[in-house]
């Protein structure tokens, strides 16, 4: 009945998120949020078909982003800040990527295992130089990347201290908040331990990529611009990275 791929809802969570099959062991299907950033496993006889999916979260953050985007149309010029986002999951990550590119802003994208990432990132930090970094992937209360996701941040923030000079946001569904801002991050998932939006990270890069960087965010404002506001994401108060210059 089912196959890789279907999209399917639990029917013991009352069908409250989507996924897609990405594997079918013994009857066992193995499950990744399509919106949010979780993975489970499920037995087949708790899975319901889904017929398609609702793009209505993914529009309300396009929309979000045509706002972000309306900045003055004169005589400056804009330079967007830097971002590298940092993924351990290439849908995910390809969609966030897709998200800046709409924006117009740079941003490098690279895949890795979240027990891989603290030994890897060094590298692209050196070679890109970005302004913001982003750390994400799959987290949960069972699976624990949250230990990777702050080894990752730490390496980020020994590289550069000063926290409006590197903006660093991390975390995935129900990651651990707290190790995560005392690892050094400026943003992070998940204050009440809740999912995220698969697009939260990348629609807090963005709006810190598009401020001026004389101008300090709105704290409210900005995680308010996410899927569950303050109970998703949180952060400390920072400084857009855009650069601005006269004339065009």
């Amino acid at each position: 009945m089912f196959k890789v791929g279907d999209l399917v809802t639990r029917i013991s969570h009352e069908n409250d998120v989507v996924f897609k099959i990405d594997k079918i062991i013994d009857n066992i299907a193995y499950l990744k949020g399509v919106n949010v950033r979780l993975c489970a496993d499920s037995d087949i006889s708790d899975l319901v078909l889904v017929t398609s999916k609702d793009d209505n979260e993914d529009r309300d953050f396009y929309e979000k982003l045509e706002k972000i985007r309306n900045f003055e149309r004169s005589d400056y010029f804009y330079i967007p800040g830097k971002i590298l986002h940092v993924d351990g999951d290439r849908e995910y990550l390809n969609r966030c990527l897709e998200f800046y590119k709409k924006a117009n802003v740079l941003a490098f994208g690279v895949y890795s295992e979240e027990k891989q990432m603290a030994s890897n990132i060094e590298k692209y930090l050196e070679d890109i130089n970005p302004d913001i970094v982003v750390i994400t992937g799959h987290d949960s209360l069972v699976k624990q990347n949250s230990k990777y996701f702050a080894d990752a941040v730490k390496v980020c923030r020994k590289y550069q201290k000063d926290y409006d000079k590197l903006i660093i946001i991390a975390g995935a569904c129900q990651s651990e908040y707290d190790r995560l801002i005392k690892a050094g991050a400026n943003f992070a998932s998940s204050p009440k331990k809740i999912n995220i939006h698969a697009l939260d990270p990348a629609i807090i890069a963005l709006s810190l990529s598009l401020c001026d960087k004389n101008k300090e965010i709105n704290l409210i404002d900005l995680l308010d611009k996410t899927s569950n506001g303050k109970d998703g994401m949180g952060g400390v108060n920072t400084r857009g990275v855009m650069t601005t210059g006269y004339p065009r």
